[in-house]
């Protein structure tokens, strides 16, 4: 059945809202069984696992987010395309995209597989740590093609209007990942190695269901001429994308710095920090979610040249991701001891004190969680008005700010600026998206045609 939504008509609150619905169950699903990933690796193994895998997380995160960067900057040309009814620049941008994405996932399987131990050792990972950071870190970085053709194919659904298609692979994928999980850890014996192996596993499952379901899909149908290389849209879906990808991977070479300040720390602190950042994802999900959420809407209403629909559009997401924002804060706050006990164990020599650092941690994150929210609805508000340098310099704040954290303030602070660093870095990027954004409202939101005029 046709899922794509026409979000160029209807309630401006009530699209995004139910269109964010799938998604927020999405990434939330996501993160419970990334959470249920390292919980099974700290529990089942033991809290110098965790650590290890904790040592990799910038690391694997510059390449995931890379890839996240290029495939939602190509779809946005598809919610484009899509807003305007040109089927035929639809369907050229679909092949383009397919292309671009197999490019790019071998080219970045192949520097992460070249730079894993360099890194880490970049990181001053910790001799006892090392062995299972680089054998767990190889192995995901090895599925690289699997993540990009998973996130192409779910960007092109929810740049369509379908949010329900990932939803539906993501339960799949998390329902076969724990299973995995505890086969390859508990009764195969396999330790991070099949912790790593399981999430590879299911996502490759979750990427052949959103294919099945995009084949099925009236409004995309390439032909093999679509799929002749087109230099000049090539050209200029690269140069839209590079710099979100750009944006992430200067994000992740801020967290990097920031990591290797941590694992000065010792193992015990890193795997403290690790698990606070595992409830990080799902801190942060519900602002994903929107912000991918106005990201399609936005972007539909401006390829159809309706310029107020944008505007309510945007501040609709404002005013819902600053409830959510509480929401998340409040209960995070209420449950964050049975929470963090998920994956540390306290009856460890240095489970107790692992827990003192997650918890100072924790609770710093969740008091200013909003500045993190409202980043993801200006972002992509600039995106979907195809301006990408924005991104690309919140995230160059974002890299400026955790390195200063980690590298300066920590001289003054004391391990205080490693548990400051996350929202100092937030704030920055806030503006350096907020006040573009006020910019260009006002110079490219102006009703130009007679519908969006009369609305």
């Amino acid at each position: 059945m046709e899922r794509a939504t026409d979000m160029t008509k209807g309630s401006p609150t009530g699209l995004i809202l139910r269109f964010a619905l799938p998604l927020l169950l999405t990434n939330l699903g996501q993160q419970l069984y990334l959470m249920a990933d390292a919980a099974i690796v700290g529990r089942g193994v033991g809290v110098m696992a965790l650590a290890s895998v904790g040592a990799t997380d910038w690391i694997y995160w510059m390449f995931l987010w890379t890839v996240m960067g290029l495939t939602q900057g190509f779809s946005t040309f598809v919610s484009r395309f899509f807003g305007e009814k040109n089927q035929e620049a639809l369907n050229k941008t679909v092949a383009m995209s397919v292309l671009l994405s197999a490019f790019f996932g071998i080219l970045l399987t192949g520097i992460g597989l070249l730079s894993a131990k360099p890194l880490l050792l970049l990181l001053n990972t910790p001799a006892d740590i090392m062995d299972g950071a680089h054998l767990y870190l190889m192995t995901m970085l090895c599925g690289t093609p699997v993540i990009v053709a998973y996130n192409m194919s779910a960007s092109i659904l929810r740049a369509l209007g379908d949010g329900r298609t990932p939803l539906i692979a993501m339960v799949i994928s998390a329902v076969l990942n724990i299973g995995l999980d505890c086969l390859f850890v508990f009764v195969c014996q396999l330790g991070i190695f099949g912790a790593a192996l399981a999430s590879v596993l299911s996502q490759l499952v979750s990427f052949f269901y959103c294919f099945l379901v995009l084949r099925g899909f009236s409004v995309i149908s390439p032909t093999k001429r679509d799929f002749r290389p087109d230099l000049s849209l090539i050209r200029t879906m690269v140069l839209f994308g590079l710099p979100l990808a750009l944006e992430y991977i200067v994000i992740a070479l801020g967290g990097i710095a920031l990591q290797s300040g941590v694992n000065l720390q010792g193992s015990t602190f890193i795997a403290g920090y690790t698990a606070t950042n595992k409830l990080y994802g799902l801190l942060e999900c519900s602002a994903i979610s929107i912000g991918l959420a106005a990201s399609t809407f936005l972007a539909q209403n401006y390829g159809a040249g309706k310029y107020r629909r944008v505007k309510a559009g945007l501040w609709s997401a404002v005013k819902i991701v600053l409830l959510l924002s509480v929401l998340v804060s409040a209960l995070t706050f209420l449950l964050r001891r049975p929470l963090l006990r998920l994956f540390l164990n306290t009856g460890e020599a240095v489970g107790a004190d692992a827990m003192a650092i997650a918890l100072r941690y924790l609770t710093i994150l969740v008091f200013l969680l909003s500045i993190l929210y409202l980043i993801h609805i200006f972002r992509n508000a600039l995106q979907a008005m195809q301006i990408a340098s924005w991104s690309m310099i919140s995230g160059v704040a974002e890299l400026l700010a955790r390195v200063a954290m980690s590298k300066l303030v920590i001289h003054f602070m004391g391990v205080e600026a490693l548990f400051w660093a996350e929202p100092v870095a937030w704030l920055c990027a806030l503006f350096t998206v907020l006040l573009p954004y006020i910019y260009y409202h006002k110079k490219r939101l102006t009703p130009k045609d007679t519908e969006d005029a009369a609305e």
